[in-house]
């Protein structure tokens, strides 16, 4: 192991398959004199930890150079694509099974995640992914996982938002490039969600979309179409020996609230939190050798 890596901290394997990702440094203002993995380790121990920037050791660097490189990475997309990529390999290597799950959880944000400015920020809804509920404010995260339990999409809504309107958005924002030539793959051979999910709309964009529901019917539903007869046609297919995989992406939820930027939001800025997501979803991650 490097000298650079500590408990929690990018290991070496990890670096060689990330770093050809990275964009060179810049050619102009103050040269940063710390090494970028030093400052991913930073950014790593912060989204572990939960604390605020300013309490990032300096052994990492200076906190206002890491959360420089965090926010900066951010806007260039560079975490979003070592996250995609990093799909990209394990579907490459038959690590990625495309039987997915989809779920919700709420996040709890704390007092410092509120009062983010008002100004347009790119890429940042008006409310910030942040909702009033009995406890406070909160987020919501949809996500899309594999029997693996690897995370393949999240959106974030405020913590008020329904979870079935969310199910077209999470499945559309799975995009896993090729490591060669073609189209990114998008489309999941079948998708397993629970009783909040059943909507006709749902069925339909499934359906639409050439994807396998295994989503079990409410008990309102199953009275609504035996109370028309024949109208009301047939009720829909359902798998239970598959459902029993379901359980995957709470087992994912359960993954990414090991770190503690994930279990409680302490970014003001959406896009900051989804960055934390997917530096989690980094560091989660154990190339094969």
């Amino acid at each position: 192991m490097s000298s650079l890596s500590g408990r929690g901290d990018l290991t070496d394997k990890q670096w060689e398959r990330l770093r050809r990702w990275i964009p060179a440094p810049a050619t102009t203002g103050r040269p940063i004199t710390r090494s970028r993995r030093q400052l991913c380790n930073g950014v790593a121990w912060r989204v572990r930890v939960g604390a605020p920037w300013r309490d990032v050791p300096e052994a990492y660097g200076p906190w206002p150079t890491v959360y420089r490189l965090f926010a900066t990475w951010q806007q260039l997309g560079i975490w979003a694509l070592m996250a995609k990529m990093i799909l990209a390999l394990l579907d490459a290597a038959g690590r990625l099974d495309w039987t997915v799950s989809v779920d919700s959880t709420t996040v709890r944000a704390h007092q410092a995640a509120a009062g983010a400015r008002h100004r347009p920020v790119p890429g940042e809804p008006d409310d910030h992914a942040l909702g009033r509920s009995r406890g406070g404010w909160t987020t919501k995260l949809h996500l899309a996982a594999d029997t693996t339990q690897t995370v393949m999409s999240v959106v974030l809504t405020a913590g008020q938002m329904a979870d079935s309107p969310q199910l077209g958005p999470v499945l559309d924002a799975i995009s896993v490039p090729r490591t060669g030539a073609g189209r990114p793959r998008t489309r999941p051979a079948r998708v397993l969600a629970d009783k909040g999910y059943p909507s006709r709309a749902n069925r339909a964009y499934l359906r639409r979309r050439g994807i396998q529901a295994v989503i079990p019917d409410r008990k309102d539903q199953r009275h609504n179409r035996k109370a028309k007869g024949r109208l009301g046609g047939r009720p829909p297919r359902f798998d239970r020996e598959a459902y029993k995989q379901r359980n995957t992406v709470e087992r994912a939820i359960g993954r990414l609230k090991r770190y503690r930027a994930i279990a409680t939001r302490y970014d003001k800025l959406a896009i900051r939190y989804e960055a934390a997501i997917q530096v989690a979803m980094i560091l989660d991650w154990k190339p094969s050798s």
